[in-house]
């Protein structure tokens, strides 16, 4: 039989577009890649092993860091919960995001995320993903704008009001808009002061020690592992999985002395600490062994490839379930803990792990912040962030291809408690004043001086000239986030944390 010229040259061409079809295995790397954010709550730069961590093990984040990229110059978008989770999700620092501060107790709306914020979430929506939130979330109560389901994301589980995340044990949880019962009982002290002050429950407090049955960071890291173990191979998604821990029950400290819940104090228990540092040595293993089994569980799917795991905190460590930061050294070389300005505040352990993508073992010094997981997310997804933010996408940096990867000209925080501050990071020069917009600024060079010991501002005019202006372009102002009085002064704290 012949064959025509023109049915020969069809055949080649059938052939070679046979041989040229992508095969599994490409097709699995052209796919979007599905995108877990696992934010602790509290965590310090020096709480794990891999960023210098001696006491406490965290054998799978070390892995996750050996195998991936230690990001060593990130931030957090504010040094408290819920503005910096506000930074996140919107990709806007502190002097633009709705949230710049935890209102929640005078000003519920003020701390509600609004119809007319874009979240990350939304963003990947919109570019085809299945989104989750397991967890803590601080941005929007039921029936509120802020409320999980209406900024974008499919399926929640966990606490919406962060005072009620403080209760490690919690009557209920939240699933979407469902109130979920929980076998905890609650102790009856801590519902007959909210009844004599004249305040209504709010699902805080602490659990009896018979009533400490449903750990919530339990029922988390299980959701997730369900979540991810439901998820279809060709349907990308986003997991955020905001643990509450090692945040202390800040009611349970004033209840019985210590805010460190957790079910058991694990390898930690015959060690001659004090229960709340046992506490929270234990919160943070037991975190790092649920975050390992959600390693293995992506690469039992065989999905690893094809997942891009971050990890980090939401701002520095605190003293407030009765532990010792500084026993643990919690903010590694900086100066500072929670609610500070500096680097021990603000700069937080992360880790990216992308096995397909990320080659192991490296380091990056590049600064970035929160905010830039936004335009990180809509560029890996193919999605559209909004224009009105403050954020810079670090797929370059993810992937190796350090001389593409932007810069911001300055990194910016501003804070509303103890008086109010602001800071600003550009270059080797770290800037905070205090109060905002009106008092003296501290400036220091973090390349020669990481831990902040030594002001040089009288030293560097020009250099502070210019942080002010940074300082001055960064804060928006807002009339429902005013500078409160400054506080009165109560000796020389430095706020670094003495280390043993």
């Amino acid at each position: 039989m012949k064959i025509s010229n023109f049915s020969f040259f069809a055949l080649l061409l059938l052939s070679a577009a046979f041989y040229l079809a992508p095969t599994p295995a490409t097709a699995q790397n052209q796919k979007k890649p599905n995108i877990i954010f696992i934010l602790a709550d509290d965590l310090g730069y020096g709480d794990i092993g891999c960023f210098g961590q001696k006491l406490i093990k965290t054998p799978n984040l070390d892995r996750m860091a050996k195998e991936g990229l230690k990001l060593t110059n990130f931030y957090a978008g504010s040094t408290v919960c819920a503005p910096s989770r506000s930074v996140l999700m919107t990709g806007q620092h502190t002097g633009r995001t709705w949230v710049r501060g935890n209102a929640g107790r005078k000003d519920m709306q003020a701390q509600t995320l609004r119809d007319q914020d874009v979240t990350v979430a939304e963003v990947l929506k919109g570019a085809g993903y299945k989104t989750a939130l397991i967890g803590k979330w601080g941005l929007g109560e039921l029936n509120s704008s802020g409320h999980p389901n209406k900024q974008g994301f499919d399926y929640f589980f966990g606490y919406l009001n962060q005072r009620h995340a403080h209760n490690h044990y919690p009557e209920f949880l939240i699933r979407n808009s469902e109130i979920v019962k929980l076998r905890n009982i609650t102790d009856p002290a801590y519902t007959a002061l909210r009844k004599e002050k004249g305040l209504p429950d709010d699902g805080a407090g602490w659990a009896t020690p018979e009533g400490r049955i449903d750990y919530a960071h339990g029922l988390f890291a299980q959701e997730a592992l369900d979540y991810i173990g439901k998820a279809k191979n060709d349907e990308p998604f986003f997991l955020y999985l905001a643990f509450n821990v090692p945040h202390a029950n800040n009611e349970g400290t004033r209840g019985t002395g210590n805010g460190q819940d957790v079910p058991d104090h694990g390898i930690y228990s015959d060690k001659d600490w004090p229960d709340p540092d046992k506490g929270q040595a234990a919160m943070i293993t037991l975190m790092d062994r649920d975050i390992g089994r959600i390693v293995t569980l992506l690469e039992q799917k065989k999905i690893a490839d094809n997942t891009l795991v971050i990890f980090t905190s939401d701002n520095g460590p605190h003293q407030e379930g009765g532990n010792h930061p500084e026993f643990f050294q919690a903010s590694g070389p900086l100066r500072g803990i929670k609610r500070a300005l500096y680097e021990g505040g603000t700069r937080v352990p992360t880790i990216a792990w992308w096995p397909s993508k990320i080659a192991p073992g490296r380091i990056s010094q590049h600064p970035a912040y929160f905010g830039d997981f936004m335009a990180t997310a809509a560029e890996l997804s193919g999605g559209k962030a909004p224009g009105n933010i403050q954020s810079i996408s670090l797929v370059p940096t993810l992937l190796g291809e350090n001389g593409q990867q932007k810069k911001h000209p300055y990194l910016y925080w501003e804070f509303y408690e103890q008086g109010s501050k602001q800071a600003v990071q550009f270059g080797k020069w770290k800037a905070i004043r205090k109060p905002m917009l009106t008092g003296k600024v501290e400036l220091y060079d973090l390349s020669s001086d990481l831990s902040e010991d030594q002001n040089i501002a009288s030293e560097h005019p020009a250099i502070v000239k210019r942080a002010v202006k940074y300082m001055e372009e960064g804060h928006q102002p807002d009339p429902k986030w005013k500078i409160p009085a400054p506080r009165k002064k109560k000796g020389n704290n430095k706020g670094k944390p003495n280390k043993k």
